[in-house]
């Protein structure tokens, strides 16, 4: 009776742990197959040189804030702060600070620009960024005016409702 028990139990156990590692594996090859799917998806999408990346900080009070990132290894290297902005920067880290011009942060881009605020040759234009995420049927928040030449921006926000601002300055 005894051995019939164990024996039934271990039938059980294993009939469990199959199932168990088999619903595992379907997780994982769903993952693999989203994966595929998405990769997919992005090679429609043209590779866009946005230049410089940034994250622009909304802060209350701008000379503590910048105090503060100083702590953290960022220096200043462009702005005023008596205008109440300023970019800064640690090895390839940069932050902007900025007082009073906007609500929340936002995740910024510089077409033209590279991480030191110097011009680049090769890079698309603001507008051409723009018509591409029009043509993906992403939803603008604010748009460049594409009859123009020059320094032009325009602002999307992400599935989470997270803003990106392309600021193209040349």
């Amino acid at each position: 009776m005894k051995n019939t028990t164990l024996l039934i139990l271990g039938i059980a156990a294993s009939f469990y742990l199959g199932f168990f590692f088999k619903t595992i594996s379907l997780k994982e090859t769903k993952t693999k197959i989203d994966v595929k799917k998405e990769m997919k998806y992005n090679k429609k999408i043209k590779d866009m040189k946005l230049g410089n990346f940034s994250v622009s900080l909304s802060v209350k009070d701008i000379k503590v804030s910048k105090q503060f990132y100083e702590s953290l290894g960022f220096k200043a290297f462009f702005g005023n702060i008596d205008q109440k902005f300023i970019i800064m920067k640690n090895g390839s880290a940069i932050i902007g600070l900025f007082q009073g011009m906007f609500e929340n942060n936002i995740l910024t881009f510089n077409p033209g620009w590279d991480e030191n605020g110097q011009n680049i040759d090769n890079f698309d234009d603001v507008r051409d960024i723009q018509r591409q995420l029009k043509s993906e049927n992403i939803k603008l928040i604010t748009e460049a005016d594409e009859k123009t030449t020059g320094p032009a921006s325009f602002m999307v926000a992400d599935p989470d409702g997270n803003v990106i601002l392309f600021d193209q300055h040349r």
